[in-house]
């Protein structure tokens, strides 16, 4: 069954999808001969559906092997929106580059969306994997995380496993399975807090903190420092943070600094221009080369 969802007229499916690395982190999956983007999407506490969704005329097209019903469409077209972020008003961002000839391209290219998980819970995990390590191991972790505790889908495939599904886990499990190494007993402890209430990470999304004060709240999690924090609070719409890292360093270096190392007070200055949108704007300039059509 095919489902078509509408999306906004600046919506960039492909800029969208390969906007970070979390198109390559089950249960996400990508086919670039096909532009395809696949995701296992939980329907209830006890099924999962592998979705295929691809760019179509005005919007996406998601589609499914089996037949869904009307409450199952409800939730893969609420998901798909949420992971693309099709909702989001990007119109005071785009005002903004358009400013400044070196950014124009971004709202020609209707980039800025950055792919997320369905829920915040999701996105923290994988943001504290990320910390500290090779992406090679960020996978290993996060493929032993679905292999060993996601709901099947019916294809092979399994959804990421629940904040109670995580909470039951033994700790040898993320130490020996998943080999998180110090991350162990950090996610265990998350799943714990998510599980039982302790703690609502869901509520990020419409928190009417400001961002300095919701990014506080999200380094009291264990494993999540300043640069996990700002990469969390994109996830979540707020994008003053540049969450700086070797790698982003650089790339300013080469893009924008003759070669020449930057300090991280340089970098600030050199985005400060976009206000509350500085983080977005580092993010796509530094990831402007990730694909090849003209701008």
């Amino acid at each position: 069954m095919e489902i078509t969802i509408e999306a906004p007229r600046n919506f960039s499916f492909r800029r969208t999808a390969l906007s970070h690395g979390w198109y390559d982190l089950p249960p996400f999956g990508f086919d670039a001969s096909r532009w395809a983007l696949t995701r296992v999407v939980a329907l209830d506490e006890d099924r999962a559906v592998t979705v295929e969704i691809t760019g179509a005329k005005g919007g996406v097209a998601a589609r499914v092997a089996a037949r869904p019903g009307k409450r199952d469409v409800r939730k893969i077209t609420r998901d798909v929106r949420h992971m693309l972020r099709l909702d989001d008003d990007m119109s005071e961002f785009y005002s903004a580059v358009r400013r400044e000839p070196d950014f124009k391209w971004i709202a020609r290219a209707g980039a800025g969306r950055l792919l997320r998980s369905p829920t915040v819970f999701e996105d923290l995990v994988k943001t504290i994997c990320t910390t500290n390590c090779s992406w090679a191991l960020t996978k290993k972790m996060i493929e032993g995380l679905v292999s060993g505790l996601g709901r099947p889908a019916g294809d092979g495939r399994r959804a990421f496993p629940t904040p109670e599904l995580m909470a039951g886990a033994p700790e040898e499990f993320y130490r020996d399975v998943v080999r998180a190494g110090y991350r162990a007993p950090y996610l265990k402890e998350l799943a714990a807090r998510a599980a039982s209430r302790q703690i609502d990470v869901e509520g990020w999304l419409a928190s009417e903190m400001d961002s300095d004060s919701l990014k506080r709240e999200m380094k009291k999690v264990k494993g999540a420092g300043d640069y996990a924090a700002e990469n969390l609070l994109r996830l979540v719409g707020r994008y003053e943070g540049l969450a700086l890292d070797s790698w982003v360093r650089a790339k300013f270096a080469r893009a924008r600094n003759g070669g020449e190392v930057a300090t991280d007070r340089e970098i600030e200055n050199y985005y400060s221009r976009f206000g509350s949108w500085r983080g977005l704007a580092l993010w796509c300039d530094m990831t402007r080369d990730w694909l090849e059509e003209e701008l």
